[in-house]
């Protein structure tokens, strides 16, 4: 008997052998004593199965990593790249944004998939070779102060001047995923160490 059931944002499918999940299909296979009786019974016999809240949560986190690590190895392939970057296409206002700051030579916009409350990325409006902060040459003294001032003048905006945090992805083993330096601002809520 093969049924198909969508409970707590799991996708389970022949509930019999506890065959295969959708979020689960690259991980292995998970033991009935994983999972724990519902407590409001229905039609559906499997529906009496679900998995513990920290075993969803985990699932969750890992396939977030998974994809943000299959995005930052195909960013880092054309890492080297001239070609212009997506938020060379923001700042040419070619692609939409929220922008939250502005001025001559730096711009803070909203992440779309942001991380805390508050997600603000700022960015120097021309490149000049600042692909990541590893590139970083003397000449680039005056930006990289004005990307944290203006980290400092976005977190005022937004009301967190008490406790924010500013994060720099470096490369592929930071996840970027766009070769265009970039600051996290983050903030709003109360935010965890170590951060990783």
């Amino acid at each position: 008997m093969i049924s198909t059931s969508v409970r707590a944002g799991v996708c389970i499918r022949n509930m019999a052998g506890l065959a295969s999940f959708s979020l689960l299909r690259n991980y292995p296979i998970i033991s009935a004593r994983a999972l724990v009786p519902v407590v409001k019974p229905s039609n559906h016999s499997f529906s009496r199965f679900l998995l513990p809240l920290h075993s969803r949560r985990f699932l969750f986190q890992t396939r977030v990593a998974n994809n943000e690590e299959a995005v930052a190895k195909a960013a880092a392939a054309n890492a080297d790249s001239e070609a212009p970057t997506l938020f060379d296409k923001i700042i040419a206002k070619e692609i939409p944004s929220s922008i939250v700051y502005e001025d001559e030579s730096v711009l803070a916009f909203r992440d779309i998939n942001p991380q805390a409350p508050v997600h603000v990325l700022v960015i120097p409006k021309f490149r000049d070779g600042l692909s990541q902060l590893g590139k970083a040459e003397e000449r680039h003294e005056k930006i990289l102060g004005q990307l944290l001032y203006a980290a400092k003048i976005v977190a005022e905006k937004e009301g967190i001047l008490e406790g924010f945090r500013v994060v720099i992805n470096n490369g592929l083993g930071a996840c970027q995923s766009v070769y265009h330096l970039h600051l996290h601002v983050l903030g709003g809520r109360q935010l965890k160490w170590p951060p990783g």
